[in-house]
């Protein structure tokens, strides 16, 4: 669980999603993500999108709320909240253990307004 979560955690560091290598060693081969948009990423998609946008100088993502529950010996879920810059969204990631060690496998996002939360 806890490696999971330091993963989880690395993913929103600017240095991290600047890094194609970074991002690339904490994304399963077939991961695949439902964004906040409503877009569907795959691996080789949300690499070169992250790393194409995000800006030296910017602040990691705030996460609040995360937990988690191991499904199986080789799977966890996690769930928490992101703050990024004022755009709020509740996320769920599954973590799946490999030789490579624990890599993101799903991740959704939603956003919600903080008010409604």
């Amino acid at each position: 669980m806890a490696a999971a979560i330091e993963g989880e955690l690395r993913l929103l560091t600017p240095q991290v999603r600047r890094s194609p290598d970074l991002l690339g060693a904490l994304l399963h081969p077939d991961f695949q993500e439902f964004g906040v948009s409503g877009r569907h990423w795959d691996r080789a998609s949300i690499i070169a999108a992250l790393t194409a946008t995000t800006e030296s100088g910017a602040r990691p993502i705030v996460a609040s709320r995360m937990k988690g529950v191991r499904l199986a010996p080789d799977l966890v879920h996690l769930t928490f909240d992101t703050d990024n810059n004022g755009r709020r969204a509740h996320r769920s990631s599954l973590w799946r253990l490999t030789d490579q060690g624990w890599l993101l496998y799903f991740h959704q996002g939603t956003l919600f307004n903080a008010e409604e939360g």
